[in-house]
């Protein structure tokens, strides 16, 4: 019998998230991968996976079992041992929005151009190109490499830095000035294609006047409603409206953990500053994506 990993409840959305998809963009599929990068690493290398492999995203509570084999299962980082026929529970996520469940050897899902995690705005990839459901039968795949423990926590109240432009001179005067000295919360809304933000308007100086341009995860895209909204891993390729900052690759996960009502600040950072954050953040993680 192959081992598998089985979906016995499941009370709110699961998908399948891996590393991502990237260079795939110039053929329209964004970058997708997990939301929180590193809660996904901490996941896998706690029981002995690449930090990249396909794991659970959960957004709410799970019941899973194992058939097939006994395995090390790990939730956010913390390791343990399930035997061969038992099951297990996955509390809702309680720190930030969402939790990762990862089990030696890795889901092994079909690989879709380049990765195996979902992208449900194009229902590919992951189980079936949608959200896990009860009955649901996970392959896993050969076990290989040590585990590892958790590094070093991710902070979810400390600032977001950001690197300014590229459309400043589509933005009113004062619309920098908002950005870096307003508190703003995470709207409910938000989801993977893009983390909404209320709070004080970001006023425009030509509404309507750009043109589509590539865009990239991080992007603090604002429409002519004034409300910021920043690109998640499943952005659209392309996007007209201007761009006022774009986040920094080091601090995506710590953005996108936030639950709704959290509160966010942004700082300012050049973008050799910003390079030199990465390189720390690479080695406090020592799993972190490669830019």
């Amino acid at each position: 019998m192959d081992a598998k990993l089985e979906v016995l409840g499941v009370s709110g959305p699961a998908l399948v998230q891996d590393g991502g998809r990237p260079g795939r963009m110039h053929h329209g599929v964004p970058p997708g991968g997990a939301l929180v990068p590193e809660w996904l690493a901490a996941a896998n290398r706690a029981v002995g996976n690449a930090w990249s492999a396909a794991a659970l995203e959960c957004y709410g509570r799970l019941e899973l079992g194992l058939r097939g084999r006994s395995a090390w299962v790990s939730v956010d980082g913390r390791a343990f041992r399930v035997e061969d026929g038992a099951s297990f529970s996955v509390p809702a996520p309680e720190h930030g929005v969402v939790r990762y469940v990862a089990v030696a050897g890795g889901l092994d899902v079909p690989e879709v151009l380049g990765g195996r995690g979902t992208l449900p705005v194009a229902r590919l990839g992951g189980f079936e190109g949608r959200p896990l459901k009860r009955g649901d039968l996970l392959p896993l795949g050969a076990v290989a490499g040590a585990r590892v423990e958790p590094g070093e926590a991710l902070s979810l109240e400390s600032e977001v830095r950001v690197v300014l432009g590229p459309d400043l001179g589509r933005f009113g005067a004062d619309a920098v000035e908002l950005l870096l000295e307003s508190t703003f919360t995470v709207s409910p809304t938000s989801d993977r294609v893009g983390l909404r933000l209320r709070g004080p308007k970001l006023p425009q100086a030509d509404e309507g006047s750009g043109v589509s341009g590539p865009m990239v995860r991080g992007a603090i895209q604002v429409p002519s409603s004034g409300e910021a909204i920043v690109l998640g891993p499943d952005h659209p390729t392309l996007g007209g409206y201007p761009l006022l900052a774009v986040v920094i690759h080091a601090d995506w996960g710590s953005l996108s953990a936030r639950r709704p009502g959290a509160a966010v600040r942004f700082r300012a950072v050049g973008v050799d500053e910003a390079r030199e954050i990465w390189r720390q953040h690479v080695s406090a993680y020592s799993a972190a994506p490669k830019p």
